[in-house]
């Protein structure tokens, strides 16, 4: 069964009522790569030129020449981050009624995330000064607190990409608007090769060895957006019996729900159902009246 099928199914739509668009984040691993370099580049302050970026590991520089190998060697899921692949309310809001979609709710399942690894080594004629460009980069990543901080973006199923807040998505824009979902990507420095592995990575690039760091990014994959017209409703378990403090009567009260001849009379009616708090619901029905379609919260 094809993904669009599936997504139908999940929220109980007919297949005509259904839009989908293209993923919104598939292009953030190269992007946070490239974030790395940028960084580098840009702050490097140590000679008047600065060092050669390269993600091949077997590339043979010139005679004084200064490299730093960014190589990113393994991607993987986030095991302890898992979310269920059911789909969910997506946060974003189309001010008024927009001109191409209508008055539509969006929806998506939970992004994928992801870890990527990688591997930072330098060269240099001098061996000491590859240690001090290898200690300067350290120090340069430790102290950077995100490589990627920007709005999240959304794609939409005409194609247009926008933040939550429905405006057209700039990577520039201010984030410190309410309500404004935010992507961020920082790097930490972790143990993650070992020696062998590091010398197995550079024997099978036909690579020398040579001094290295190990970094994690983690970022989050978007998958595409699904829009309906007017949203779809969610049948709710009823919430009797929880989180309600049993109600006690006063002790005449009590008493007076025995007859004269010693049996109990009827017990008191059902308390009523409680609406939760927070925003009202929205085409929410609870499955006490599923069987009445006009019946809401």
């Amino acid at each position: 069964m094809s993904d669009d099928v599936l997504d139908k199914l999940d929220v109980g739509l007919p297949p005509q009522a259904f839009k989908k668009g293209p993923f919104s984040s598939s292009n953030i691993i190269g992007e946070v790569t490239e974030a790395v370099h940028r960084l580098l580049l840009d702050t490097y302050d140590l000679t008047p030129q600065p060092p050669r970026i390269e993600e091949d590991l077997k590339f043979t520089p010139k005679d004084r020449e200064e490299v730093i190998y960014i190589y990113m060697y393994r991607a993987a899921q986030n095991q302890a981050l898992q979310n269920q692949k059911r789909l969910r309310l997506a946060p974003v809001t189309l001010p008024g009624a927009d001109e191409q979609l209508g008055d539509r709710v969006f929806y998506h399942r939970p992004p994928l995330l992801m870890d990527l690894f990688y591997m930072v080594s330098i060269h240099s004629k001098f061996r000491s000064d590859a240690e001090r460009l290898l200690g300067w980069v350290l120090l340069s990543l430790h102290y950077t607190p995100r490589l990627v901080y920007r709005p999240r973006r959304f794609i939409l199923p005409d194609g247009r990409a926008v933040d939550s807040l429905g405006r057209p998505w700039d990577p520039q824009a201010d984030t410190n608007l309410a309500g404004l979902q935010v992507e961020k990507v920082s790097l930490s420095l972790v143990d993650d090769l070992t020696v062998g592995d590091a010398i197995n990575m550079f024997t099978l690039h036909e690579a020398p060895y040579r001094p290295f760091l190990t970094y994690r990014a983690r970022v989050a994959l978007d998958g595409p957006l699904v829009s309906t017209e007017g949203g779809t409703t969610v049948n709710m378990g009823d919430d009797d019996g929880l989180d309600q403090m049993p109600i006690v009567e006063p002790l005449a009260a009590q008493q007076r729900r025995e007859s004269l001849s010693g049996r109990i009379s009827p017990g008191r009616p059902l308390p009523p159902i409680h609406t939760p708090p927070g925003p009202e619901a929205h085409n929410m029905r609870r499955r006490a009246n599923r069987n009445n379609p006009d019946s809401e919260g």
